[in-house]
This record gives C-alpha cells, structure tokens and sequence, in this order.
C-alpha cells in the first residue's frame, strides 16, 4: 500500500452519494458498509491510525464491487481502483482466519478451469438424473453449511453436450469480411454457457466477423475481484500469451479488430490489464495493447450497420445492467438499443435495473445470506415490469436472478435473442425461450 493508494483514497470528501447506490449498505445502514467509509478505514490504515484487523478487514472483505458507487460519485472518485489495491492486502491478512479459507480454496481450484467444470458439469448431471438431489435437499444438510446450499442452489442446468462443446478455431462469414474479431471464451462461460458462446459467434459472422478462437485459460477475473492479484496477474499474462501467440490458423493480436468478450466480469478485467501488469517490463506493452482492444460484443455489433436481418420476436424483455458492464465498463446504451431494435421486442425498465443482484463474482457463494437478500430485491423489482424473459450480461447475474426469480420466466444473454431474430427463431409459448 503506498503513495498512489493513499492519493486516491484521498480524492474522496465524504459526501455521502454513493450511500443509496451501495448495497451493502442497503442491506446494514452501517456507515463501514459504505464506500466513503470504507475508504475512511482504508485511510486509517494508510496513516497508521488503526490496524488492519479483523473488524477492518471484514468490513472491506464484505464490498461486493459492484462499482455502482463510482457512477453514482460526483468527485469521480476512483473506489473501483482503491478496492482492488487494498483487497490484496485483506487477502494477505485476514485469509489465514477466515472460517471459509477450505471452501474458498474449493471455489478458486474449480471455477477457473474449464477442464475441472467439465468433470463438475458431469457430476451435476449425475446429482440431478439419479435422484441424489432430493436425497440430499431432504436431508437438511444444505440447511446446515448454507455455503454448499448456494453452490446447489446455483448449479447451472446444464448437458453432457453443452458441457463438451466448443467452438471451431476459425470461421469465416457469409459474403465480405467487415472486422476481424477474436472471442474470449470464458470458463464458466464455456462449460455452462456454451450455448451463448456459440450464440455470440453465429451473430458476429452474420454480421461481416470473421471470429477466431484461441487455445486459452482463465483472465483471472474472478481471482482479481478477490485480492488474489498474483494468481490473477498469472492468469492475464497466460492469456496474452494465447491471443499474442495463437495457435495455426488463427490471427495474431496485432491483426485484429477487437477482442470479443461476452461475459461483464471478465470484459471489465481484460480493460484493466495495462493496470493490471503495468510494472511488469516483460508485459506491460503487450497488456496495454490488448486491453485496448477489448470490447464487449454489444459494444462491436452496435458500431456495425446491421446487416442480417432481424425477424419479429413479439415479447416484453426486462433487461438488467450487469454491474461490471455497467459500472465498470459504461455500457449501458449498447445492449438496450440492439434489443429496442429487434421488431416487436419491447425492452422493459425494472425500478432499480442498475442494483447489484447479488452475484458478484463468488459473493453469492461466499456471504449467501447477503446475497439471498439483493437476489430477492432483485426479483421483486424485475417481477414488477411483467416481462416475457429477462436479459443479463453476465452469467453469474443470469444464474443469481434465475434462482430468485423462478422458473416461469426465462433468463437469458442478450445476444441469445438477437442470434434468435436473425435466424427467424420462434418464442416457445410457455416458456418464451427462443426454439427452432
């Protein structure tokens, strides 16, 4: 923690804006909930007034890092800068006594690695298909550790094939080429949501894209939001590695138009990397081109003239502002007026769109009760505009809502129903999921 911490942790006066944006302190009127105070502990820390004890670190250990504090901050304070240069520090000195550390350990040895989900995504479908499921539910033990509870709770409904699937390493559109584009792939995203990967690749190519798919890992997102800075710093320079050199027959990064990212978490960690490898002699040019090329698929489609046609879906979308898309990236207008353009499709506003729902990374596994609370605000909210189906960005936000929301009312990735206008899909009548 040094010069530069304490220089921004000073830009704040303490007004009080960020107080009704902030939903820790919606959920305790705690003042050390809050971001100004937050930032006040971080600064009694910095000037050796207090120790970075237990009380401290909990109070920062419990920020979900929605951001929504620095849209809502008229100094333009920097909170999202000041929390993740002091959460390293947390990590380091309040991990050991966490009561968690085995399942955190658990959360961050599976969730960034796609071959470990896979064997996960197998074993969700055995727990599902054989009965185990209600064995365990009937048993009271997810009562008891409500940590694995959520883990349940949120499991993703997902197949063997969409588990396995992925996407080619190459591929050209149908008449001239307009950008060329390389995907991120994810690892949650590409286990559980392989479906909107394959959505996002389909809606670029028949807009002009021609989309490569490296050979990649983790962007370490999920470690960065964390404090685990080294892993997430092992994490992004592996990853430019992959899209720098990529394997035959795909693109380096030089020659591309952008990197294509459709996950908010992940998109608003891959901006950061010239932040993030800055002092790293090795990395810090690379970092800062790649991030320059970073854009969330929304971003990319709304700059291109539409080309594909779009066929009528006639349903009522309530979209919900991902945090990391909205906050931390200032994508808002983009995902909106792609949906608004879809002939019949009107685009509902929930009081509160930009509230955090609770999902923050590994938040709604690791503080549950929290995250249950914003999880039911959130569907409360989205329930009142009486929509058709739900769109998100993220898909820690699209399973958090899902949970709380139920069952009657689909929730989907935007680019899910564009890929379904272009195609002239229908909406399945009970469900309204977009069907062939």
């Amino acid at each position: 923690m040094g010069e530069n911490l304490d220089d921004l942790t000073s830009a704040c006066v303490h007004c009080g804006f960020c107080l009704p944006a902030c939903p820790t302190y919606a959920l305790t009127s705690d003042e050390n909930d809050s971001p100004r105070g937050r930032i006040h502990l971080m600064r009694q820390v910095l000037e050796g007034k207090a120790e970075l004890d237990d009380a401290v670190a909990e109070h920062v250990d419990s920020c979900l890092g929605c951001l929504s504090c620095v849209s809502a901050c008229p100094s333009g304070v920097q909170y999202d800068r000041i929390i993740e240069e002091f959460r390293p520090e947390v990590e380091r000195a309040y991990a050991e006594r966490r009561g968690d550390k085995a399942f955190r350990e658990l959360v961050f040895g599976l969730f960034p690695h796609p071959a470990r989900l896979r064997v996960a995504a197998l074993g969700a479908v055995a727990y599902r298909r054989t009965g185990v499921a209600a064995l365990v539910r009937s048993s009271g033990l997810l009562r008891r550790f409500p940590k694995l509870g959520a883990m349940e709770a949120l499991m993703p409904d997902t197949t063997l094939r969409k588990a396995w699937s992925t996407l080619p390493a190459q591929t050209w559109p149908e008449g001239e080429t307009r950008a060329t584009v390389a995907m991120l792939s994810g690892c949650v995203q590409r286990v559980f949501f392989s479906d909107v990967n394959a959505a996002t690749a389909r809606v670029l190519r028949a807009e002009g894209c021609r989309v490569v798919v490296p050979e990649q890992g983790c962007c370490g997102a999920l470690s960065l939001h964390a404090g685990r800075e080294q892993e997430a710093e092992r994490y992004a320079r592996r990853l430019i590695d992959a899209f720098r050199r990529p394997a035959a027959g795909t693109v380096p990064l030089a020659e591309l138009d952008a990197v294509v990212v459709n996950v908010a978490g992940c998109g608003s960690t891959l901006k950061q990397y010239g932040e993030l490898l800055a002092d790293d002699p090795d990395y810090a040019g690379p970092a800062a081109e790649f991030a320059a090329k970073v854009r969330d698929v929304s971003e990319v489609l709304a700059d291109l003239e539409p080309r594909a046609e779009r066929h009528r879906i006639q349903a009522r979308v309530a979209y919900h502002d991902a945090c990391h898309l909205a906050h931390g990236q200032g994508v808002r207008a983009q995902p909106r007026k792609l949906l608004a353009d879809i002939p019949g499709l009107e685009v509902a506003e929930p009081a509160e769109a930009a509230f955090c729902c609770g999902s923050a990374g590994v938040h709604n596994l690791v503080r549950p009760e929290a995250a249950e609370e914003l999880g039911r605000r959130k569907a409360e909210r989205i329930r009142a505009t009486e929509p058709d189906l739900v769109a998100t960005g993220n898909p820690g936000c699209l399973l958090q809502i899902r949970r709380h929301l139920g069952d009657d009312t689909p929730v989907v990735h935007p680019i899910e129903i564009i890929d379904a206008s272009i195609r002239g899909l229908t909406l399945n009548p009970e469900r309204r999921r977009p069907t062939s």
